[in-house]
């Protein structure tokens, strides 16, 4: 039977419900924990993150896919305190947001090194927590083209994918071609791959989603509610409705198979300050309403947010 790997252990696909499939726990660039500026007690953070979950819950969500990866804040112990406490499944990430933020023990490491070490998280689980990976993250480092540490990331995720049946979830969609030559070379079908933040900024004016979904990726339309800028790197924001009208346009094509959609929220960002207000929630309370003014019904929600990340996870082996 189909299984997707969450941070208290396996569960059907069927059981995840409603997914959040481009988030964050709590995310921050290696040493933020040093930041005094912007650091955080863990009984801050719990503080700050137990109501948006709850309230994640409560609006209908039912899995969380923390998309954090290594190096990056992810906290396995965390993450099961946090879905025994909330009820909201959690899926956590193996594998790196991009290779400049990976310390130097893996910046040093072989493909076959890195393929270990996903497999293991996947299959035996992270540190001493017992929590197994569902996802392997990659993405490319900051600069807009695949350093070779980023090329044997993807090449190491491809790999471990094929070994253990989990899909590979991109951070960004830049440098597409690059990565699906990687993929390709490993023999990973395009369908057990999530590009990401194609509807960010630096995508707007572009046909990336339509040339990776030609190429037959899966689409994540993962940045809804960045109206405002982040800090860094700035070119994250777009108008609201821009947004939704190239996401519109997008599923118009009869691509709606294709996507998924998230909001990329840091529960408790790490750190740095965060988009003010910007969480999961914006999934209830603004998306999936600008969703129905537009014309979206039932089920094309379900086939958005229920059955596509069903489908995706579930992992294949």
């Amino acid at each position: 039977m189909p299984k997707v790997n969450t941070v208290l252990g396996p569960i059907a696909p069927e059981q995840l419900g409603f997914v959040a499939v481009h988030e964050h726990i709590g995310y921050g660039m290696p040493g933020s924990e040093l930041d005094t500026k912007w650091w955080k007690t863990p009984e801050e953070r719990f503080a700050e993150t137990i109501p948006k979950l709850r309230e994640f819950h409560a609006n209908g969500g039912g899995t969380f896919v923390d998309a954090t990866g290594i190096c990056n804040g992810r906290d396995v112990d965390y993450y099961r305190a946090l879905s025994a406490r909330t009820g909201v499944h959690i899926v956590a990430s193996t594998g790196f947001v991009g290779g400049d933020t990976a310390l130097p023990l893996f910046a040093r490491a072989t493909v076959d090194y890195l393929v270990r070490q996903f497999v293991h998280e996947i299959t035996a689980g992270i540190g001493s927590s017992g929590g197994r990976a569902g996802i392997i993250k990659v993405g490319v480092s900051r600069g807009g083209r695949m350093t070779d540490l980023d090329k044997r990331i993807y090449r190491a995720a491809a790999r471990a994918a094929l070994q253990t049946g989990v899909p590979v979830l991109t951070h960004l969609a830049i440098d597409a071609e690059n990565a699906i030559a990687i993929f390709r070379e490993e023999g990973l079908p395009l369908d057990r791959v999530l590009f990401g933040h194609v509807d960010d900024g630096v995508n707007a004016d572009k046909t990336r989603d339509t040339w990776i979904a030609d190429q037959g990726g899966r689409i994540g339309f993962d940045t809804f509610g960045y109206e405002t800028e982040l800090p860094d790197p700035p070119f994250w924001a777009r108008p609201r409705k821009e947004r939704l009208d190239h996401f519109l346009r997008f599923i118009g094509e009869g691509r709606i198979d294709q996507v998924l959609a998230s909001a990329d929220a840091n529960c408790s960002p790490l750190g740095w300050p965060g988009v003010k207000g910007h969480t999961v929630n914006y999934l209830f309370t603004d998306l999936v309403p600008d969703l129905r003014a537009a014309g979206l019904d039932d089920a094309a929600i379900t086939t958005i947010f229920v059955d596509n990340p069903a489908a995706f996870l579930a992992i294949q082996n």
